[in-house]
């Protein structure tokens, strides 16, 4: 068979870039060896926020009598909180599925790998192969866990999150291993459901990345649930006895739980591609170099999400397929990586956009800073959810917003207006100019940008 378009991996850049490839014409077919959705959607995205969903209700129920409801014993049937994670799991995979045979994709159920010159062998999982050919093609493997030999993973009580997503049963007590995204995450999911939590982490604090003053509150509210938070400490080993797993510390210290997480980064799923093979050039860490194209420089190859080794999120994955997609078809753009929100979906929520502080003195850049605490907002007094802060730091010569950070509720539906703002150039002056209802979170956002100016009214 062959195709005008052909990609190799059916996750949230993968399928948006078949299905777009699709609509202008394009004969397309996609190839998967898993479910459609990839990481994000199975393993990831979806089932995570669902059970932070279930963790953020309970967290409500436990709180009701605060509103005058009366509610009794509060229990969780976990089992049944992964049923329903699973089912919206299954919903949503079935709907790409539909989407894909709206739009005259095909879908190849298989392992994919390059066989020279627009060629992609398949092996089917009844053991036949497929041999195929394209004009484009567009790798979209994505990523998995990463793993470290010395912490034993066995799937049963090292995990990972793949794993974890998996539980039937709450453990009592769990050592997460990485204190990023993914073990921040996990670990406000289950200590809302009571388990026991301790991070360990290497750098000196958890989420390094983010917002300095993000990173300082969410550490604090993360002890104030009663996690345990331990920086700046490496592990040694991980040592298995009966049914408990302990992790020693390099100082000695010994650190034992039901389950272990590991959640210290992604790897790529490049090997077995038969890119070496192609010519496809590769970075450092495995990842496929690319241009600002997406394409790789092997003619008619281009590589998109987690596999270029840009930012690991999936609306990135998606960006880039439609800019992949376009370069194919003949109208030339290129990839933006300066204003990608970055979500994190913590209790309370945090979310930025943009420069950081740490990004501005790195570049020697004093911006002129505004600050609003959500304990002022009417709204979020109202919802009872006052912790946190929206941030915005400006130009002090143009006034142009140069990013905005917010920890705190909705915080990552909130970040829209300040992507917004910033893709199109605008000043604090102009979001102040702007009626923000009221009440509403979002007049966080206008307050922060007053704020900048000294002229903050409720605070």
């Amino acid at each position: 068979m062959s195709y005008q378009v052909l990609v190799i991996g059916g996750g949230p850049g993968g399928y948006v870039a078949a299905i777009r490839a699709a609509q202008t014409g394009a004969k397309t077919a996609l190839v998967e060896k898993d479910e459609v959705g990839g990481t994000c959607l199975n393993w990831g995205c979806i089932p995570t926020k669902a059970l932070v969903a279930g963790a953020e209700t309970l967290h409500r129920v436990r709180r009701a009598e605060e509103f005058g409801i009366r509610v009794g014993e509060v229990s969780i049937d976990y089992a049944k909180l992964v049923e329903r994670k699973d089912a919206v799991v299954g919903k949503l995979v079935a709907g790409v599925q539909y989407l894909l045979k709206k739009n005259k994709v095909e879908l190849i159920r298989g392992t994919a790998k390059l066989a020279g010159a627009g060629k992609v062998v398949v092996d089917l999982p009844d053991g036949d192969r497929r041999e195929l050919t394209a004009e484009n093609i567009i790798l979209a493997t994505g990523t998995r866990p990463a793993l470290i030999e010395a912490f034993g993973y066995d799937g049963e009580r090292v995990i990972t999150s793949n794993e974890a997503l998996a539980l039937k049963e709450l453990p009592g007590e769990m050592l997460i291993i990485g204190g990023g995204v993914i073990g921040c995450e996990f670990a406000c999911i289950f200590a809302e459901m009571g388990c026991r939590v301790t991070i360990v982490e290497a750098m000196p604090s958890i989420l390094p990345f983010i917002e300095r003053d993000a990173s300082r509150q969410m550490q604090t509210i993360l002890k104030r649930k009663g996690i345990t938070i331990k920086t700046k400490v490496k592990i040694d080993r991980v040592e298995k006895s009966g049914d408990m797993v302990t992790a020693i510390l390099e100082g000695g210290e010994a650190l034992s739980a039901d389950k272990i997480l590991i959640s210290i980064g992604r790897t790529m799923n490049t090997s077995g591609l038969g890119l070496e093979e192609a010519g496809v050039p590769l970075g450092q860490r495995g990842e496929v170099l690319v241009d600002e194209h997406l394409a790789t420089g092997v003619p008619g190859i281009y590589a998109i999400g987690d596999i270029t080794g840009k930012i690991q999120l999936a609306h990135v994955a998606t960006a880039q397929a439609l800019v992949a997609v376009d370069n194919i078809m003949g109208h030339p753009r290129q990839m933006n990586y300066d204003v990608v929100p970055n979500c994190i979906f913590t209790m309370p929520e945090t979310a930025g956009v943009g420069l950081t502080i740490q990004q501005c003195e790195e570049r020697g850049l004093k911006p002129k800073v505004g600050k609003f605490p959500f304990m002022a907002s009417g709204k979020a007094a109202t919802m009872g959810e006052t912790d946190g802060f929206v941030k915005i730091l400006a130009d002090p010569e143009t006034d142009k917003v140069l990013g905005v950070h917010i920890v705190g509720p909705h915080a990552t539906d909130l970040i829209a207006e300040a992507a917004l703002a910033i893709e199109l150039g605008a000043t604090v002056e102009q979001i102040t100019k702007v009626i923000h209802a009221h009440p509403t979170l979002a007049e966080t956002i206008m307050e922060a940008a007053e704020a900048v100016h000294g002229r903050a009214i409720h605070v």
